[in-house]
């Protein structure tokens, strides 16, 4: 069964409405993350801090993610700008990302799969080509992409440059904390992002890897219902719970590789 017949039989489209609340929380959820990270690292607390910039990084991405697949039930604009403004704080050209991540849904694990080459790699070489792949997202992007995507990615960039200029000119050490944090945060996505869901999987690259681990989702923020995305990906993250549930009873013979 290909992933065209898996799609017919699990009922799905009726996941793609959000309820206010369920938009209020997908388009905030990496706000409290962020603004207890800064204070932390304000007063000097960059041990204490780390751990909510790391899920202020997860969010964050979550956050984007479902930008990228129009499934954060807000308008154009507002998406756009939740993409702009993450690129900032997340010190990369979101729409870069985009660009790369929509390519990567067409030619999964193929060639032309850029943001996937390091499915194919063993786990430690994800993590070496972390930094390559950054620079290779940016620069597929300005190769390949329309000029409104390189519009944006430039408009990115800049104001990022800007920014980081500000900080450091300034030396405004809390936010120097959290612009380095980032950067760490970007060379580990070939690892976390593509690896970790996507590694041993190119014989049927649609059928990602998943995680049916209770609190591991939660800890992870249902960032890890990889399979699921991959087969419906218009469907909000905060729906892929009860997404996979009805995968589980729909298709209880097919077989899921977990993430972790």
């Amino acid at each position: 069964m290909n992933h065209l017949e898996l799609i017919r039989k699990v009922e799905w489209k009726d996941l793609r409405t959000l309820s206010v609340k369920e938009i209020l929380i997908e388009n905030n959820i990496s706000l409290p993350w962020f603004f207890i990270s800064i204070l932390l690292a304000y007063y000097e607390y960059y041990w204490l801090a780390l751990p909510f910039s790391g899920f202020y990084f997860l969010t964050a991405l979550r956050q984007v993610h479902n930008g990228f697949h129009n499934a954060l039930g807000t308008g154009k604009f507002l998406t756009w700008l939740s993409l702009y403004l993450n690129s900032i704080l997340m010190i990369a050209s979101i729409h870069a990302v985009k660009f790369n991540h929509i390519r990567h849904h067409k030619f999964c694990l193929s060639e032309e799969d850029y943001e996937g080459k390091s499915a194919s790699m063993k786990w430690y070489e994800a993590v070496l080509y972390g930094p390559k792949h950054m620079f290779l997202i940016h620069w597929i992007t300005f190769k390949k992409a329309n000029k409104k995507y390189k519009r944006n990615m430039l408009a990115e960039l800049v104001s990022i440059a800007v920014f980081a200029f500000i900080v450091f000119y300034f030396q405004i050490y809390f936010l120097i904390y959290h612009v380095l944090i980032m950067f760490l945060g970007e060379f580990l996505m070939a690892f976390f992002a593509v690896w970790t869901v996507h590694h041993d999987t190119h014989e049927t690259p649609n059928i990602a890897r998943t995680q049916r681990s209770s609190w591991k989702n939660k800890l992870t923020f249902s960032m890890f219902y990889h399979m699921e995305h991959h087969l419906f990906p218009a469907v909000p993250t905060i729906k892929l719970p009860e997404l996979a549930e009805r995968i589980d009873k729909k298709l209880p013979e097919l077989h899921r590789k977990q993430t972790f």
